[in-house]
């Protein structure tokens, strides 16, 4: 009897052991993953601004004599004419012309801000495309455990 004592003792001291060691182990359960499909409320694109210069060439009209007198029109076809056989000789271009930057803005869509309703609650998510009438979402169930944060 003197042997089953020790071993007795043995089997309580490692019980015990062991029961101490699982209860400082924690076992977090992975999540349950479900994917479902939500109804889409409102798309509205969020839009980014771009600008871009280019150079242009500008030309300044020729002022016509104020009188429309036979003349006047008589002296603008002249001087016309001497212009434009003026620039034809010359390479650097017409005399009452330059170069202006001209800016231009253009918008294009970067992302879509997609209002939505899943089993009566209401969600907003930004998505890089339009979604249409229907949008996948994936569902995940994790029991909250006290003491343990959630990622």
């Amino acid at each position: 009897m003197k042997r089953t004592v020790p071993l007795i003792t043995l089997l309580l001291s490692l019980a015990s052991g062991g029961a101490v060691h699982a209860q400082e182990t924690t076992v977090i359960q992975a999540e349950n993953v479900n994917y479902a499909y939500a109804q889409v409320l409102r798309v509205t694109p969020v839009y980014q601004t771009l600008t871009a210069t280019r150079m242009e060439q500008h030309c300044d009209q020729s002022p016509r004599p104020d009188g429309d007198t036979k003349f006047a029109r008589v002296v603008g076809a002249v001087k016309d004419a001497w212009r434009r056989n003026q620039t034809a000789t010359t390479t650097t271009g017409e005399p009452n012309c330059r170069s202006v930057p001209v800016a231009r803005q253009f918008r294009r869509p970067i992302a879509y801000d997609v209002d939505y309703t899943y089993r009566g609650s209401k969600y907003r998510s930004r998505l890089p495309e339009d979604p249409g009438n229907r949008l996948r979402i994936r569902v995940s169930v994790v029991p909250v455990v006290p003491g343990v944060r959630a990622p």
